[in-house]
């Protein structure tokens, strides 16, 4: 397979680049000499690139660097930090459980998987890090919508884990828990998935859901987390 790339992405990224210090907004004249690229081309580009929330212009039409800039630095700042803390929790999980583990965070209207960690053994769902699918049904999404979003999906507390069977794949389910940080801010769903047939048997046994409760509420406490809020919610 070729590197090719995509002209018009890296024409739009390099628009982007055209930003400085100094040059924080600059007119769709100051843009092509920048770039060397054609008005109209630059015209096209940024349209795209302000729909999208990655410019903005003003009302006398020059442009600035947009607020979904903002959201990813501060993601990618969070995850560089995050995945020291994160991901050797979720490793001894799923080596404890024998099932997927992950680290699920709201990304435009949509759930991102940013951290994942699978059993070293068995049948198993993989799924990459960086995979972004809709905020559905399942029990991921739920705790997600309803603490990251306070969507009113619950008349009280629910108790955790979530857990829901063949909500996306008949073949699949998932527990999952909501994690939180300094300030008892809500961050992620720590999440455990795999195979419905095992993952139904160990909701009624209770042994996985006792590991998992004890997964999160050790990493909210890494995180920030109050003694308190994990004692509500995790039991300890």
């Amino acid at each position: 397979m070729g590197n090719d790339g995509v002209a018009a992405v890296e024409k739009a990224l390099a628009l982007l680049d055209c930003f400085k210090p100094g040059a924080e907004a600059l007119s769709l004249a100051a843009l092509a000499q920048a770039s060397g690229m054609h008005k109209t081309t630059v015209y096209r580009l940024m349209n795209s690139l302000e729909r999208m929330s990655y410019v903005t212009r003003s009302e006398s039409g020059a442009y600035s660097l947009g607020p979904r800039l903002l959201y990813l630095g501060k993601l990618y700042e969070q995850s560089f930090h995050l995945s020291s803390v994160v991901e050797p929790v979720l490793h001894a999980l799923a080596a404890a459980t024998r099932e997927s583990a992950s680290y699920y965070v709201v990304d435009h209207g949509r759930r991102l998987c940013l951290f994942r960690a699978e059993p070293s053994e068995g049948l198993r769902e993989t799924r990459l890090p960086g995979t972004s699918l809709p905020l559905d049904d399942t029990a991921i999404s739920h705790v997600l919508r309803y603490w990251g979003l306070g969507e009113a999906l619950y008349d009280g507390t629910p108790e955790l884990p979530l857990f829901t069977s063949g909500a996306r794949d008949q073949h699949t389910a998932a527990f999952a828990t909501p994690i939180f940080g300094s300030g008892d801010k809500f961050m992620a769903a720590l999440t455990l998935s795999g195979a419905a047939s095992r993952l139904e048997a160990a909701r009624t046994s209770g042994e996985v859901v006792t590991k998992q409760l004890q997964a999160a509420s050790e990493l909210s406490r890494k995180l920030g987390a109050s003694a308190a809020l994990c004692e509500r919610f995790y039991g300890g």
